[in-house]
């Protein structure tokens, strides 16, 4: 007897030895990777934070200003410095209510210096917010931070990636689903403790398409993961989706400390971790899945679900439609913007270079609207949507290369 229980406890050790070994090899994997995949400019992961202030106005809502705090990979530390050498995904993050951008330095000392612009809406900070109006201001920036990318006279001019992501804890987090409902602009959705909004946060997911990671804590009793991110969760009309639940966990620990959101967890059940705590588990899934989705780390994603798969943190839910190992990925990616459009829209995209592209619009009917081979001068392609005639509604732009063919929906005003 003595003999077998000295074999079954190696036994024990050699497999919990093999999963610790697994796992960081893994790691060990991804972050090779990480370094591998970047230029020189972008293989730091502590780049400096600058930081300026600006306001922008939205002319389709009667010149509409949106004040935002914008943090991004500097050349050095500070106000006003100049941008970091290399192209950078854009996260824009939307408070909670009554919550200011402050909140959520974590995030950004975390985020920022790893290789990304993020921009902190300032509106909507009264006591009787418009929801709406916050999720449409979300969607402007991603549009305006494209165009920031694109005009010579903006310091982000050739510093914006394609790729970004709508983001908010709370009721930033309800306006990100209203800001990504029919939005294909944005690449991915990430919600932390998403509330339930006015127009409802959880019919609008039923219209958000792109991948999206949803954030519940099982202590929140201001949003309840049963009334307010689950749902939103099962409305999602994406082919990838996930769910994830930090055990023991509050609402408020999404942000750093705050009077305003520690008053209304009054009376909630004891958190069972800390906020520290939870800011890690937060950071650690958030940033994988950003790194895969935004930077195209496939070791990010493998990473990503392996501690979804063995982490004791966290319970998780997850429902991705896709026949290869990785969500779908696009090597040559494109965008239109603005979408929804009005009279045009602006076509950018990336080609393998000197190989034509073709570029056909359907409407709902299937009649077709435009129909263009594109031969580009180099790897990129522009050109200008005609749409004045056309009558508002859904639109299906196809484009083929030799590579690869997606379709993109327009929306029409």
């Amino acid at each position: 007897m003595y003999i077998a229980e000295i074999q079954h406890s190696i036994k024990e050790k050699a497999e919990v030895f093999g999963v610790i070994f697994i796992r960081r090899l893994l790691f060990t994997v991804y972050f090779i990777t990480v370094i591998c995949s970047f230029p020189v400019a972008g293989r730091s992961q502590n780049l400096p934070i600058g930081h300026l202030s600006t306001t922008y106005f939205d002319p389709a809502r009667g010149n509409r200003p949106l004040p935002s705090e914008i943090y991004y990979p500097g050349l050095s530390a500070g106000e006003n410095t100049p941008v970091a050498e290399g192209q950078f995904p854009v996260i824009i993050f939307g408070h909670g209510f009554q919550m200011g951008f402050d909140s959520y330095f974590y995030f950004k000392n975390a985020i920022v210096p790893a290789g990304y612009i993020l921009v902190f809406p300032k509106t909507e900070t009264s006591l009787a917010p418009n929801h709406a109006e916050y999720g449409t201001d979300l969607a402007f920036l991603v549009q305006q931070m494209k165009t920031e990318g694109l005009t010579p006279s903006s310091p982000f001019f050739q510093h914006v990636d394609s790729t970004s992501a709508i983001m908010g804890h709370s009721m930033g987090g309800g306006a990100s689903f209203l800001g990504c409902k029919n939005n294909t602009e944005p690449t991915v959705m990430v919600t932390w403790a998403a509330a339930e909004t006015n127009p409802s946060a959880i019919s609008a997911a039923t219209g958000v398409t792109i991948p999206s990671l949803v954030f519940s804590a099982d202590k929140d009793c201001v949003t309840p993961p049963a009334t307010n991110q689950v749902p939103m969760y099962d409305s999602l009309a994406c082919n990838c989706k996930v769910l994830i639940n930090i055990k023991g966990g509050g609402h408020c620990y999404f942000a750093d400390a705050n009077f305003i959101c520690s008053l209304g967890e009054f009376g909630c059940p004891p958190f069972t971790i800390t906020r520290e705590q939870q800011h890690a588990t937060t950071l650690d899934f958030t940033k994988l899945y950003l790194d895969f989705y935004l930077k195209n780390v496939p070791a990010a994603w493998t990473a990503f679900n392996d501690s979804l798969n063995t982490s004791p943190r966290i319970t998780f839910q997850k429902s991705c439609t896709t026949t290869s190992v990785y969500p779908a990925k696009e090597d040559y990616p494109f965008n239109i913007f603005p979408n929804p459009a009005e009279n045009y829209a602006s076509i950018r995209g990336n080609t393998p270079g000197n190989l034509p592209v073709l570029l056909k619009v359907k409407d709902v009917y299937g009649r077709m609207m435009f129909d263009r081979t594109i031969v580009p001068a180099g790897t990129q392609f522009c050109l200008t949507l005609d749409m004045q005639s056309w009558t508002s509604g859904i639109y299906f732009a196809e484009f083929k290369d030799s590579h690869e063919s997606r379709v993109v929906k327009i929306l029409k005003r």
